[in-house]
């Protein structure tokens, strides 16, 4: 069962005097990289955080946000005096500097600047926090759930695309007739040359025929090829989500692959090969985005 590395998730939990809205959202990445935004009151459960999210989504890149606010019925804020005094004795010394008169809108532009207002509450409790926790989970499951939904899309995709490649294995077994045949002609019309001539040794010339014979046949890339489409299609059936593995199982097709191009000697078969390429790409491409 294939899961993609795209997704997201939300939540949102109300405690007395206070709501936490959490969002959660992941894209392609090699390795887990984690970018989370969260308001004072939790800072001190980061590393919690992130362990969750490590254990549960494996692998992306993830960006994932709590906001908090507070519904009014107590209120924890106050103005923060010492940080207030020493806005307005820097403005005053600007003030004087440059000559302005005027004094009036002092406060009110301190007040929109950093740290003026200040949550007296640092951190929530035990019981709000089991409640946050379980809302954190919640918006996690629900991105992996949107996981599992973009995975099966892609197990479609590519099986779909899988198959098109070993149906192309099909077509060049039935070019192969044709094929042989040209080779056997062009082998012969060769060897009656030779044998005119007269003139050849022919334990070499047995050795060149046999080794050329060899070189052209195609039988254990074919093989193969299928064997690793089977593997592709069993490990994108398995119980997890494994793209790395199937990454692998690609490089082995292409290689493969290439080498059916380099030996195949027919414009018919190389023009198959340049669509099995294609396909491949293509698989690979999706395999960015799957776990």
């Amino acid at each position: 069962m294939l899961k993609s590395m795209t997704g997201f998730g939300k939540s949102v939990c109300e405690l007395s005097n206070k709501k936490f809205t959490i969002e959660i959202k992941s894209l392609n990445s090699k390795q887990l990289d984690i970018n989370a935004k969260l308001p004072i009151l939790l800072k001190s459960k980061d590393l919690i955080i992130r362990n969750e999210i490590s254990r549960l989504l494996e692998r992306g890149k993830i960006d994932f946000i709590i906001s908090a606010e507070t519904n009014g019925t107590i209120n924890n804020f106050c103005i923060n005096k010492d940080v207030v005094i020493n806005y307005y004795n820097q403005l005053e010394i600007i003030n004087d500097k440059l000559n302005i008169n005027s004094k009036d809108n002092l406060l009110e532009i301190i007040m929109k600047l950093p740290d003026t207002i200040k949550n007296e509450e640092n951190e929530v409790n035990e019981e709000e926090w089991t409640v946050v926790y379980n809302t954190i989970s919640k918006a996690i499951n629900e991105l992996n759930d949107y996981r599992l939904n973009e995975g099966k899309i892609l197990e479609s995709d590519l099986i779909s695309r899988i198959m098109l490649i070993v149906n192309m294995i099909n077509d060049i077994e039935n070019l192969e007739g044709k094929r042989i045949e040209y080779i056997k002609n062009r082998i012969k019309q060769n060897m009656h040359e030779l044998i005119e001539n007269n003139n050849f040794d022919k334990n070499r010339f047995e050795q060149e025929l046999i080794y050329y014979i060899e070189k052209i046949d195609i039988t254990e890339e074919k093989v193969r090829l299928k064997n690793h489409c089977n593997y592709f299609i069993e490990t994108v059936n398995a119980e997890q989500s494994q793209g790395k593995k199937l990454g692998f199982i690609c490089q082995e097709m292409g290689r493969e692959i290439n080498t059916l191009g380099s030996k195949a000697n027919d414009s018919d078969m190389q023009k198959i090969v340049i669509q099995m390429k294609d396909e491949l790409e293509k698989i690979k491409e999706q395999l960015l985005n799957v776990l």
